[in-house]
């Protein structure tokens, strides 16, 4: 992206960040616990000093990781992009690292401008757990059948209200339809991912929609019902609320 300067002379940046969210209140700061957003803040105003416009791209949940995060950022700092992130590294905590830093069009905003996010969602599905994946996996000891869940995964995919799959509160108002362009469940050992793709996700909304498959696999909702689920707009029709340790933000599409 060309450098570019807005009227008053602030700097858009895009900065991309990854974070290993088992010790944050998600990223939303708040009063009840450390957030990532605080420690990002933090760290960007030990290197250009507390004179910035920050906004990220997503709401994470507490103990909800991700692999990338995107923020912009206008500041005033002249510091070249790669002699920020450098610097923002050495002030982030070592569960928080920056992964790039460009210049980026003087409108551009992490949130409103993003196409499409990718999540996954990590089982360890072992009778045995695995102590190196607590807090990063769901520990789920009961068999799961990933061709199964898979093919139900499928009637996700579309343009429907998922009002089903997401908990209702002060954040969700309007508009309940979500775009879903892809959803996959797939094994690779012990470890079973599911990964679901759309243009935008309502809250709790793939946790929701992870909860409903297991309550396929333990036969409590059957496997061809998802669609009449969605079509139902209730949430008591869904599955539980999967926990958050086994859900990362995997991708951001601009």
């Amino acid at each position: 992206m060309r450098r570019l300067y807005t009227a008053d002379n602030l700097r858009n940046l895009l900065v991309t960040i990854s974070y290993d969210g088992k010790g944050f209140c998600g990223w939303q700061i708040q009063k009840n616990g450390i957030t990532v957003q605080e420690v990002f803040q933090n760290a960007l105003n030990a290197v250009v000093g507390e004179f910035f416009d920050l906004k990220g791209c997503s709401r994470t949940d507490s103990g909800v990781h991700a692999n990338m995060y995107c923020i912009s950022v206008k500041i005033a700092h002249p510091i070249p992009t790669e002699r920020l992130k450098h610097a923002l590294n050495k002030w982030l905590p070592d569960e928080v690292v920056c992964l790039d830093c460009r210049e980026a069009e003087s409108d551009f905003h992490a949130r409103y401008m993003c196409k499409s996010k990718q999540y996954i969602y990590k089982i360890w599905n072992s009778e045995v757990r695995n102590p190196f994946l607590n807090g990063y996996a769901l520990f789920y000891r009961y068999p799961l059948d990933e061709k199964l869940l898979n093919e139900a995964a499928q009637a996700y995919a579309g343009r429907h209200d998922f009002t089903s799959f997401c908990t209702l509160d002060k954040r969700e108002k309007g508009d309940f339809v979500r775009e879903v362009k892809m959803f996959s469940v797939k094994r690779e050992g012990n470890l079973v991912t599911m990964t679901v793709e759309a243009d935008g996700f309502l809250y709790n909304m793939v946790r929701i929609m992870v909860g409903t498959l297991l309550e396929v696999a333990q036969g409590k909702i059957p496997a061809g019902s998802i669609s009449e689920i969605i079509e139902k707009k209730d949430r008591s029709c869904a599955g539980a609320t999967a926990p958050a340790c086994g859900l990362y933000l995997n991708k951001v599409n601009y």
